[in-house]
């Protein structure tokens, strides 16, 4: 073998040795890449996290007179909570209506499922003040909201 030739194998060989780490990086890659995938794919959907809301309802609310005052008085109405399904379910809107010794009540709730996040914001009105108010937002994990 002359030393063009074993100048070419030993090239040959070096790139081999260097390869074989690529080779193992680029699977490793791919089963994290295959992993995240699944990862993804296995994700919960909590689009339904309230399906069992859907209907009508007779309701008991209990609610405090003067909240954030620090008092102790509760008020207790009876009433209806109708809940229906919106946007083939990625939301739902809830009206409850109900009477009590303070008087009659109105309130509206829209509940809006958001994919990416899978987080619900759950949105309040009452008929007194027809704003929204602040929206909570969470989502279900292990049975828990």
């Amino acid at each position: 073998m002359d030393i063009k030739h074993l100048r070419a194998y030993l090239m040959l060989c070096s790139l081999v040795v260097v390869m074989q780490p690529l080779q193992g990086l680029a699977q490793q890659n791919a089963d994290a890449s295959r992993t995240r995938l699944q990862h993804t794919s296995t994700e919960r959907d909590g689009q339904h996290d309230f399906d069992f809301e859907i209907g009508t309802w007779k309701t008991h609310v209990a609610r405090l007179l003067h909240p954030l005052t620090g008092s102790t008085t509760w008020v207790e109405m009876e009433g209806t909570s109708i809940v229906r399904k919106v946007w083939n379910g990625r939301a739902n809107l809830l009206e409850l209506t109900a009477e009590g010794p303070t008087g009659h009540f109105e309130g509206l709730s829209l509940r809006l499922y958001n994919p990416q996040s899978h987080q619900w914001s759950l949105n309040f009105s009452n008929s007194n003040d027809g704003t929204m108010a602040q929206p909570t937002i969470g989502g279900f994990k292990d049975g828990r909201g």
